[in-house]
């Protein structure tokens, strides 16, 4: 502990002399590897990092769903830095990762019984839970000027031996510039994030791959603001009722509510019509039918302004994932649904074609079962399509892996909603902006 505790004041130190005044600016980033040859809390990349967030630094770090850019969270200038490395606005919050329970209660005002069920079922793990934030216990950049705040205890042995040597609440987004595909991998981080941040802690490929399911209590009631690992299915085994917020996905999500509106009432009352749309997949063919005259595609110009409609009625995203498009490649991703496989495979395939004859370098994220029917520049596989726990896990990579091989135009088969899957139909339709075509 005495040689930690002079690590952290030589990195203050170091800090204060410098001209940045605290924000990394560097040729490049520092960038440790995690070894499996010794304890966590011995090994360099730990006791630096830990010494860099002490002294109100940035540091990339991995837990079981992507990797972090962590910093004090009571730190508002050190807060202010993830913001500009990431170069994302600072009007959303921020979760924060604690290591023990006895952090928590520095953090938060009393909270329900159902929380604390939730936390015993689930932490460490990829559940957010948003509490009532102690007033003064974070920055307010934090919290964007709500009076709540998202905690969760990451399930990664490296982040918690990291937040637990660095003596702070960490708050931390994902590790990548703002709109980029989230990193489960070190490499994904310095690609992004090189010099612009003061450290990498490489713990290898993350697991889970997409972000922890974040949650609010109203009453009894779990209220699932961004779907995740933890799904509905593994809530509801806790809470007595478990709903899903109508921001989650006007396309890709599903809510309480399991009867599909027609045209007509959707026309007439835009929240049943929100409704609606969040309860369609794939396998409700008949549904998506009658919500679209076109026999051939859903209009993007109206999947583009039903995303405005729905974004500008989030005055304040209660928690992060809620506002702005994210995990996008570079090129134009659209996500295809249809009355069967065969169906979709054969317009997915007519449109690459097309889009190849134009001149485009194309894509495809496709299931395995289906990889090898496509022409494509880039076919990049996903796993299998019956467990999708292997898709969560892949996502990111494979829309990375578009961007590394310069794709201009891509398509992406979706997939069901049940369980993770509802969180992997969330994350393709952000990357997609929305965008759906739909095959009959």
């Amino acid at each position: 502990m005495y040689a930690m505790n002079i690590r952290h004041e030589r990195e203050k130190n170091r800090r204060a002399a410098s001209s940045e005044k605290g924000c990394a600016h560097q040729l490049h980033t520092k960038w440790w590897m995690i070894s499996d040859d010794m304890p966590l809390e011995q090994q360099e990349g730990i006791i630096d990092g830990a010494a860099i967030l002490a002294a109100g630094g940035t540091v990339a770090f991995p837990t079981e769903t992507v990797y972090g850019l962590g910093a004090d969270a009571r730190d508002t200038k050190a807060v202010e830095c993830i913001f500009t490395a990431k170069g994302r606005p600072s009007d959303n919050p921020l979760i924060v990762h604690i290591a023990d329970l006895s952090q928590l209660e520095e953090l938060v005002l009393p909270y329900s019984d159902t929380a604390a069920r939730l936390m015993d079922q689930f932490w460490p793990g990829p559940l957010t839970i948003v509490l009532p934030v102690r007033p003064g216990a974070v920055s307010p950049r934090v919290t964007a000027g709500l009076d709540t705040v998202g905690v969760r205890m990451p399930g990664h042995d490296t982040a918690l031996a990291l937040i637990r040597a660095s003596g702070c609440p960490v708050a931390a987004p994902s590790a990548n510039h703002s709109g980029r595909p989230s990193p489960t991998r070190a490499e994904h981080v310095h690609e992004d994030l090189d010099g612009r941040i003061d450290a990498i802690v490489d713990g290898g490929a993350t697991g889970v791959g997409v972000e922890s399911t974040v949650v609010e209590l109203i009453g009894s009631r779990v209220h699932v603001l961004r779907p995740g690992g933890i799904t509905t299915a593994m809530l509801q085994e806790v809470a007595s009722e478990v709903t899903i917020d109508p921001a989650v996905d006007p396309n890709g999500g599903m809510i309480k509510a399991k009867v599909p509106q027609s045209p007509a009432s959707a026309q007439a009352d835009e929240e049943s019509r929100r409704t609606s749309l969040l309860n369609q997949n794939t396998s409700s063919a008949k549904a998506r039918a009658d919500l679209s005259h076109d026999k051939t595609l859903v209009s993007q110009d109206t999947a583009k302004h039903e995303l405005q409609v729905n974004a500008d009625q989030v005055n304040a995203p209660r928690s992060p994932g809620m506002k702005y498009t994210h995990y996008a490649p570079k090129g134009q991703l659209q996500i295809v649904q249809g009355t069967s496989e065969e169906r979709v495979i054969d317009c997915i395939q007519r449109k690459l074609d097309e889009a190849k004859q134009r001149g485009e370098t194309t894509g495809v994220l496709a299931f395995k079962e289906h990889a090898a029917q496509y022409r494509a520049d880039v076919v990049a596989s996903i796993g299998s399509v019956h467990a999708l726990e292997e898709a969560a896990s892949l996502l990111y990579d494979a829309l990375r892996h578009f961007d590394e091989a310069g794709a201009t135009y891509m398509l992406a088969e979706a997939c069901s909603t049940e369980g993770i899957g509802l969180a992997v139909m969330n994350r393709m339709m952000k990357a997609a902006g929305h965008r759906v075509m739909w095959c009959e």
